[in-house]
């Protein structure tokens, strides 16, 4: 029988994706054949014609996975799926569903990976919440915080009581996105902290603000903007968000490094503004990431041209500025299968940090 262990997390955006991603690259130098199932899935893209949730994809792309994408993402819960399943519960149908993709990957794998949603309780709507699925698939849970000590201790004991109640046993604790200037007292204390509780850290892992960040590439898609020019340089970074409002002059105060501005397509004073401060500092200074423009309004041609001496990625929105920039500021960054730098940097980040033999041991 295939080893096998659910990733679970005491809430959303806590790192579920970021480790698993990381632990299926560092373990293939004791595992031959590693599998991956995330069997409920909340956010999905169309893939080989099925639902499939768009972590599964990234990992299949990042670990050259060998399973059907079908069979890594067996549940996607789409628009209506939760009140269908209310008004026509179907539970037994659903578990057949997940076991039949299980069943599918762990025949050729010595190892599977299981991604959960959110924390111990979503899903508990629809009868499938994380603590029920892994108890149905036979699996250990690495649970994953982020924080500081109160928070993610606590956290970590509610959690805990969800797959108490279904039997689960939890192999350890991962806790992510520490400050680094806090990050020796923290991981001391959790550690003593829940060893009180029973529980055996398993790492502790430093924040990295690069992966909290937004992509030119992530927004364009979230936005569903026109590409009025330049999208090789989809993958720059956003650092900060700059709203194109006030005079030029004041403008000159706000844009930083790695930049992203949004601005009325008709305010060329700030388009203009934000191209020579990119053009004149180059890399010793405020760059910009790119350039958002808004009310569906497209720059004087001449406009254009300039912005072609540049290497500034340039979108076009039909909505309001107010909105966009609200938008982007509540985007939710998620790992795209072209960002490298960020999947070597995970990579790095589990192999340095996290007790790979520890959980070899405990499967």
């Amino acid at each position: 029988m295939s080893k096998r262990v659910f990733i679970a997390a005491t809430q959303q955006n806590d790192g579920k994706t970021t480790v698993s991603l990381g632990l299926i690259y560092c373990l293939k130098k004791f595992f031959k054949n590693i599998g991956f199932i995330k069997p409920v899935g909340q956010r999905y893209l169309i893939e080989e014609g099925y639902k499939v949730d768009e972590d599964s994809i990234l990992i299949d792309h990042v670990c050259q996975m060998t399973c059907t994408l079908k069979d890594m993402s067996p549940i996607a819960v789409e628009r209506g799926f939760t009140e269908n399943y209310i008004a026509k519960p179907r539970k037994k149908q659903l578990i057949k569903q997940i076991k039949h993709s299980f069943a599918q990957i762990s025949k050729d794998n010595e190892l599977v990976i299981i991604e959960g949603t959110g924390h111990a309780g979503v899903g508990s709507v629809f009868d499938l919440s994380n603590a029920y699925v892994a108890k149905q698939l036979n699996s250990k849970v690495i649970l994953i915080s982020s924080g500081g000590i109160g928070k993610p201790i606590d956290e970590i004991l509610l959690s805990k009581a969800l797959f108490d109640q279904e039997g689960v046993e939890i192999m350890g604790v991962i806790i992510n996105k520490v400050l680094p200037e806090k990050y020796e007292k923290v991981s001391a204390i959790v550690r003593k902290g829940l060893k009180r509780k029973g529980l055996n850290v398993l790492g502790v892992i430093p924040y990295e603000p690069v992966l909290s960040k937004p992509i030119i590439g992530q927004i364009q898609e979230e936005l569903n903007a026109e590409v009025v020019y330049c999208s090789t340089y989809f993958d720059n970074v956003v650092e900060k968000i700059v709203i194109g409002a006030m005079e030029p002059h004041d403008a000159l105060n706000y844009i930083d490094d790695k930049s992203l501005v949004i601005t009325p397509g008709d305010r060329e004073d700030i388009i203009l503004t934000a191209i020579s401060m990119h053009l004149i500092y180059g890399d010793n200074g405020p760059s910009v990431s790119g350039l958002i423009l808004t009310g569906g309004i497209s720059p004087h041609p001449s406009v254009l041209n300039l912005i072609k001496c540049t290497d500034i990625p340039v979108l076009l929105v039909k909505e309001d500025t107010y909105n966009v920039a609200a938008r982007v500021h509540d985007l939710t960054i998620k790992i795209r299968p072209q960002d490298k730098t960020k999947t070597n940097l995970v990579i790095d980040l589990v192999n340095k940090y996290i007790d790979l033999k520890a959980i070899i041991k405990n499967l």
